[in-house]
């Protein structure tokens, strides 16, 4: 285990408690070299959750894992409801939620006639490290999604439902290395609960249903394979990282390495000014990203390019606007321009197109192509 950090049921707790120097096991975000396209796809997916997260493929050792834990040791401390499985938001908690859901449900019900009442007061606040929880190949469906609680059967013969690793990634990100050797029924169950924010349980006379709200992030190694199309679809974004090429890119990355390998928390405070900005950055972005206008205009191209490219379905047009938007406001803009769309429609169709065999342009020149045609106009 890395020093200083705790694991728990599968969850990498690597952020530090509020006030506490940092942890030595994560990584600054801002100090990854290169792979610009990755940090930005995460950068958008964390600005707006409902992108659908993010697919990576690239060759191993690419700071592909480190930049999902780095990014998520950046964010701010999340305020959870004490003792709540499902991290839920004490200022709003949900309905569905197993453990708020009955008290939420009482205080409606004793609220005044004007239906007011006050969450706050009834639901204890207690701040949480944003979860990172790993999703390891092995694991069952049960394990996954939660199923029976044995012990609690076996002890005091009440039927209860044990949550499972979706429950715990709600409000933070789960993610899969090796995505594309999971089994594919696995894929299904987590992209279906990535789009819809719910996990439902339906097995051992059991019957639940719960908040899980992540950012799903896979990554693999295209030597490996590759995961079906109507499954890569699903995914809101796919970045593809390769060896950084260029020598002195390569020298830092070393360097920054052992800097950070020697001396952890001096590595972390030399780099505290920069995650600082990075976290304020985003901060904004999410408080901006509702304001952010979209003209019909533009829209319009966003449509025209998917015809183009023959794009399948109508996820590319939402996934390009999204992100465009979530870009605007990450840039401090509060209306999406055509640069926003140029910058994120790789990242949204590449994996989207239709793949012709006979063909020998690869989907980037094809994408960029159609992008020169139609924005230009």
């Amino acid at each position: 285990m890395v020093p200083g950090a705790a694991t728990a049921h599968g969850v990498d707790l690597l952020l530090p408690a509020p006030g506490a120097a940092p942890v030595a096991g994560s990584f600054p975000f801002s100090a990854i070299v290169g792979q610009a396209e990755l940090k930005l796809a995460l950068l958008l997916c964390v600005v707006d959750p409902t992108l659908g997260g993010v697919m990576v493929m690239g060759h191993r050792g690419t700071a592909k894992s480190t930049a999902v834990r780095a990014l998520a040791a950046t964010l701010p401390p999340i305020k959870a409801v004490a003792g709540c499985p499902y991290n839920c938001d004490p200022q709003a908690p949900s309905p569905i939620c197993p453990h708020c859901g009955e008290r939420l449900a009482q205080l409606k019900l004793n609220a005044n006639g004007n239906g007011k009442h006050s969450k706050s007061s009834a639901f204890k606040a207690a701040t949480r490290n944003v979860p990172v929880v790993d999703l390891p190949l092995g694991a069952t469906e049960d394990r996954v999604c939660g199923t029976l609680d044995i012990e609690r059967a076996l002890v005091d013969g009440v039927q209860a439902f044990a949550p499972g690793l979706l429950a715990q990634a709600n409000r933070g990100f789960l993610y899969i290395d090796e995505v594309n050797l999971l089994e594919d029924h696995l894929v299904d169950v987590l992209l279906d609960v990535a789009q819809s924010g719910v996990n439902v349980v339906e097995r051992e006379g059991i019957s639940m249903r719960h908040p899980a709200r992540f950012v799903l992030v896979g990554s693999g190694n295209p030597e490996e394979g590759d995961l079906r199309p109507q499954l890569l679809d699903r995914f809101g974004l796919h970045a593809r990282i390769t060896t950084i090429t260029d020598v002195a890119e390569r020298v830092e990355i070393v360097k920054r390495r052992r800097a950070f390998d020697a001396d952890p928390l001096a590595f972390q405070a030399a780099w505290e000014k920069e995650q600082k900005k990075l976290q304020k950055r985003i901060k904004q972005a999410q408080q901006r990203l509702p304001a952010v206008l979209l003209p019909d205009a533009l829209l319009y191209k966003i449509a025209q390019l998917c015809v183009a490219l023959a794009i399948d379905g109508h996820r590319g047009e939402l996934t390009i606007s999204r992100a465009a938007a979530a870009l605007a406001a990450l840039e401090g803009h509060t209306e999406v321009a055509t640069n926003d769309v140029r910058r994120v429609a790789v990242l949204a169709l590449r994996h989207r197109l239709r793949k012709d065999p006979l063909e020998q342009v690869e989907s980037e020149p094809r994408i960029e192509q159609a992008l020169a045609e139609i924005l230009s106009t």
